[in-house]
């Protein structure tokens, strides 16, 4: 189900709270169990961040389609995190649909100054819906090769701990690869495919929208589940499971 493809997706980019020019070795940074989370990169699409586009009912500035921003994968991750580590992190929010459609072209070092630059401990990478699903072998070596290069470049802007959710519809040939890949970087893959497959966890079993697209994408019960998902990983990750 490629719902996102639909979209009019642009390429939206919130950044909360003050980026020090530079990392001061004195200063102790908040943790979760060993991570350390005091800057979190969110990567995604319109799940993780989309601004307003009256003409398909939508009309908010956070992950599609949650009723608010707060309740969105992205703000209940972040407040999970705080709560955690009883430090508010400072976080980047970019929609990456752009490298999703032209992965083969997309010039990493040049449409992710600013996310490199933001020198994150933490990455959250949730992509794959806007991927044409590759059909031959060489088409998924492709895809294959670009999500690896797309982790590479991350891990370059200081060795942030990634995380790399699969897509909300799922689709067993792209998470496949992107499972792989992570493994092959180190990455931590975080398999939330189930989700996809239950209605209840669509924005339609909670709210009236009209565009079909828009209806399918995770309503509050689903990003909080997203967003979960993520957090369960992050303290298997942190040495904190079943705490």
């Amino acid at each position: 189900m490629k719902y996102l493809c639909s979209l009019v997706l642009f390429t939206f980019a919130v950044v909360v709270g003050p980026v020090a020019a530079a990392a001061d070795s004195d200063v102790v940074k908040p943790t979760v169990g060993s991570l350390t989370v005091g800057r979190v990169l969110y990567l995604g699409n319109s799940i993780t961040l989309h601004g307003p586009a009256p003409k398909i009912g939508w009309t908010g500035n956070w992950g599609m389609a949650a009723s608010a921003a707060e309740l969105d994968y992205v703000h209940l991750l972040t407040a999970d995190i705080a709560k955690a580590s009883g430090s508010q992190p400072e976080i980047k929010v970019r929609n990456l649909a752009s490298f999703e459609r032209e992965y083969e072209t997309f010039e990493l070092a040049k449409g992710l100054k600013d996310v490199l630059d933001f020198q994150a401990d933490l990455v959250i990478v949730a992509i794959g819906e806007n991927v044409t699903t590759p059909a031959t072998d060489a088409a998924k070596a492709a895809f294959a090769a670009a999500f690896g290069q797309l982790l590479a470049t991350l891990q370059q802007a200081g060795d942030p701990v990634i995380f790399v959710r699969s897509s909300f519809w799922p689709s067993p040939v792209k998470d496949g690869i992107m499972r792989q890949v992570s493994s092959d970087a180190g990455a931590k893959f975080v398999d939330i495919s189930a989700l996809g497959n239950d209605k209840s966890y669509q924005a339609s079993a909670e709210q009236d929208f009209q565009h079909a697209g828009v209806a399918a994408h995770p309503g509050d019960k689903g990003m909080r589940a997203i967003a979960d998902a993520i957090f369960a990983a992050m303290k298997a990750k942190a040495g904190l499971a079943g705490k």
